[in-house]
């Protein structure tokens, strides 16, 4: 209803080329990867021949030099196809940027062409078992021993830890410190002392490899410290923060208008009392009423995509941004297996997988609450 202005004739292109590959290289083997508890590596490397991986990094990297939009245009696809195992967004436009913006010039030289071809899936470890949210409460910890760093510690709740190659390291090289004291590393999974721990059993997102990691002992070259400083870690997270609450977003918007397409389609077709579903005054109002909302969501994530463009999404718009948008799929969804009965409920339906994923939308990247917390202190 409201056109979205920001998507050109190339871009919608773009969309189509994803959408095509989606459909026939994903969607028909999701159900096997949820019972896998991850996606194919095949897949990594397919998107990465394509271009479909870190699109927005430079030519010199081996990337094509895109603006964020073209990530946008992914991580809205995979949504509208439910395919929430496949950790793209993360590797993407998580880890790669790391790199790209406080790594130095071997760094990007030697990890980015494998993150842009898929060879290495990047993870970044934040959450702790004690820690959650509160990055100031990392205990995983670099002391320096010459020319290394000797890590100690453990993450859990990592997306893409099973598959992973390269990890972005939260720890802590001066506990005293509080937030000037913690750095951050990269860490490759082959290291001796790097251990992947159990892939998680989620109530959701079930293709999706989540683990916990160890840390025992790991030698890390001092030459892997990104940004060349200690202390530099905490200022690195917030600069980059914004733009993965964006990404969440843009997936929980999507990922609304999926839900409500289908319950539409469902309304239509199913029939109640000898009439369908949406012959109903009820049906209509809720129909009616969750589309307005999602526009609206929609307006304000295109807007603040537009911030972002233009480097101008700050911190407390993109935790409004966040929090909203999540509050609200998790509304839609829940109302959207509500029309559908009892059908709504079994998994083989796409509402159902919808409802179990978009749970931890609410929490991870930041916990909703945390989201008001930063909002409430930037009045």
């Amino acid at each position: 209803m409201i056109p979205r202005t920001l998507f050109d004739a190339d871009l919608e292109g773009f969309r189509d080329s994803v959408r095509k590959f989606l459909e026939q290289e994903a969607v028909p083997y999701h159900e096997q990867w949820e019972k896998d508890g991850q996606v194919s590596r095949e897949l990594w490397t397919k998107a990465g021949e394509l271009g479909f991986l870190c699109p927005t990094m430079p030519e010199a990297y081996g990337g094509v030099g895109a603006d964020f939009r073209y990530s946008a245009v992914i991580m809205e696809e995979l949504a509208r196809a439910g395919l929430s195992g496949i950790g793209w967004g993360l590797h993407s436009d998580i880890v790669a940027p790391y790199i790209l913006h406080y790594g130095s010039e071997e760094q990007k030289q030697h990890y980015l062409p494998k993150l842009v071809s898929g060879e290495m899936v990047g993870a970044i470890a934040m959450t702790e078992p004690g820690a959650g949210s509160d990055l100031q409460g990392v205990k995983t910890n670099a002391v320096k021993q010459g020319d290394h760093y000797v890590m100690n510690g453990s993450k859990t709740f990592i997306t893409n830890g099973q598959l992973a190659d390269l990890v972005v390291v939260v720890a802590k090289t001066d506990p005293k410190e509080g937030a000037k004291g913690t750095s951050l590393f990269l860490v490759e999974c082959a290291w001796e002392g790097f251990e992947k721990g159990q892939n998680l059993n989620k109530v959701g997102m079930k293709a999706q490899d989540t683990s916990e990691l160890f840390f025992q002992d790991v030698r890390i070259p001092e030459t892997h410290l990104l940004g060349g400083r200690e202390g530099q870690g905490f200022f690195q997270l917030m600069q980059e923060l914004p733009a993965e609450r964006l990404q969440v977003a843009l997936t929980a918007v999507a990922a609304a208008e999926a839900a409500w397409g289908w319950t539409l389609d469902y309304v239509k077709e199913r029939k109640a009392f000898s009439k369908p579903v949406i012959a109903f005054q009820n049906t209509r109002f809720k129909m009616a009423e969750m589309k307005a909302e999602i526009t609206a969501a929609r307006v304000f994530v295109d807007r603040c995509l537009e911030l972002h463009l233009e480097k101008k999404l700050d911190i407390p718009t993109a935790a409004m941004l966040k929090q909203w948008t999540t509050d609200l799929q998790c509304k839609v969804m829940d109302e959207c297996v509500q029309l559908h009965g009892g059908y709504g409920y079994m998994w083989e339906y796409p509402i159902a997988r919808a409802w179990a994923d978009s749970r931890v939308q609410r929490i991870y990247a930041g916990t909703n609450e945390i989201m008001k917390e930063i909002v409430a202190r930037s009045f």
